[in-house]
């Protein structure tokens, strides 16, 4: 199903091509039984329709079954296509807000088994929907579901990282989503009908519950409300999965105390934190600008290179096809050159791609089609550093809540891409152009906020204030090296 990240599924547009093969109203003149006084010019003029009273014959070639042949969503119903993916955004927004806070108030991995276990009970009743009502419920439940794995999982593993581990560990789990993405394209070839593509899409939560056995909560949260005796249990098992030595001073039940003695935090966490503070403030804003044109130029894309005469799943494959080369180049950037600038680099090269199409004639289809992957390429990137780079920014106690922040507005970016679309019809450029400024605005801003390239996570919204690492979160992080590779 979905990024997430990050990313949407792309199975709902599958579910719901209608591929009619009879219009499902007929043209009638607008004349009474006798009279001709009208010309045949008048009769097309003022043609009328009305519904087909014996339904509809759908083209089963491609699909043998969708949501719209399932019931009837056609001609004065269509609409109700896309209403069923607005309603999957809907719950993506306010999904992203509320496993966003809750994690950070109740931790990451009791959030994370509830993300998975919701997403798998509502995608089954999904397939299993009965109307189209019980359909678009279950649907939208789902996308509020989705929201809380793909913003959990990337500063789960960063929080159980050290600064050297932290690159490869983002852009590797980004690559296992690609390859999801390719992965999908094959299983919709295979399954046409909808019912049976939803359940094979939803079946692997389950083994991603199972798997959460393994995974550990989150120490530094752990750290951050107190909880030390959980937390030195999850250090001294780390350590020993590891195979490193355990100095008794530097993890001791003491020392790891000491350090949650100075990291608490008693106030619950809001999303009023995010900007009452001059520096976490100005992260903030910073990031829902970045957010905000990364999902808008990403989405517009998507909707321009699906135009390029291939079919549904040849397109998914070059979807996904298109991002390996563009991880890698992700990954030695973010090395190299830092987060910062990648992410300003991504963005910059969506935004030149998108406007160099404009000048390419529209005889050139094979340099329009070479530009039209090329932006899609860099708007990937973009997407991947921007989970790797925001999670980095912000301390512990609201790492989760500032994810669910920029996410939400992420989401709304990629809301309005298609709604952008529309805009062709007052120049036919301007949607280009809407996407191509709003990333070159989102590349700008992104050089605003601070390097976090060999930068110790924060834990408290001191720690970004003080915008370097203090004495006690340099002494929490001896202990946490001693259990790390």
């Amino acid at each position: 199903m979905g990024k997430p990240q990050s990313h949407e599924p792309v199975t709902s547009e599958w579910m719901a091509s209608p591929s009619p093969r009879h219009q499902a109203r007929q043209a009638l003149p607008n004349t009474t039984l006798g009279e001709e006084r009208q010309s045949r010019g008048e009769l097309e003029d003022e043609s009328a329709t009305v519904p087909c009273s014996q339904g509809w014959e759908y083209d089963h070639s491609e699909f043998s079954s969708t949501t719209a042949t399932e019931w009837d969503l056609v001609c004065e119903q269509k609409g109700l296509n896309r209403a069923a993916s607005t309603f999957f955004f809907a719950g993506v927004l306010v999904g992203a807000m509320a496993f966003g806070y809750l994690s950070d108030r109740f931790g990451r991995r009791r959030l994370l088994l509830v993300a998975y276990v919701s997403t798998l009970v509502l995608g089954l009743a999904s397939a299993a929907s009965v109307s189209y009502v019980m359909f678009a419920i279950t649907r939208t439940l789902t996308g509020s579901a989705l929201a809380g794995f793909t913003i959990i999982v990337m500063p789960l593993e960063l929080e159980w990282l050290d600064v050297e581990h932290r690159t490869v560990a983002g852009v590797l789990s980004s690559t296992f989503w690609t390859g999801g993405v390719m992965l999908l394209a094959l299983v919709g070839y295979l399954i046409r009908d909808w019912r049976w593509l939803l359940l094979a899409v939803t079946l692997p939560c389950a083994p991603g519950i199972l798997s959460l056995w393994w995974v550990p909560e989150s120490a530094r949260w752990l750290l951050t409300q107190g909880r030390v005796k959980e937390a030195h249990r999850y250090l001294l098992h780390c350590a020993r999965l590891n195979g490193r030595p355990v100095c008794e001073d530097s993890l001791s039940q003491e020392a790891v105390s000491k350090v949650a003695a100075e990291e608490r935090v008693v106030r619950r966490p809001s999303y009023l934190d995010l900007f009452r503070t001059p520096r976490l403030r100005h992260i903030s804003l910073c990031c829902v600008v970045v957010w905000f044109g990364v999902n808008f130029s990403y989405y517009g894309l998507s909707l321009d290179v699906s135009g390029l005469g291939l079919n549904v799943y040849q397109t998914q494959l070059l979807f996904g096809a298109v991002e390996l080369p563009f991880k890698l180049l992700v990954y030695l950037s973010v090395r190299h050159a830092g987060r910062r600038l990648t992410q300003a680099g991504t963005l910059l090269g969506t935004a030149l791609a998108l406007g160099t199409r404009l000048l390419v004639s529209s005889d050139m289809k094979s340099w329009s089609t070479v530009l039209a992957v090329m932006g899609k390429g860099f708007s990937e990137a973009a997407f991947t550093t921007v989970y790797l780079f925001t999670s980095e920014l912000y301390p512990t106690v609201l790492r989760q809540t500032g994810m669910g922040l920029t996410a939400l507005v992420g989401r709304l970016g990629g809301s309005l891409a298609p709604l952008a679309a529309l805009l062709d019809g007052v120049w036919l450029s301007l949607p280009k152009l809407a996407y191509g400024g709003i990333a070159l605005l989102a590349a700008g801003t992104a050089l605003l906020l601070p390097e976090t390239r060999q930068a110790q996570l924060p834990e408290t919204i001191q720690d970004v204030e003080r915008k370097s690492a203090p004495t006690s979160l340099q002494e929490e992080e001896m202990p946490m090296k001693q259990v790390q590779n």
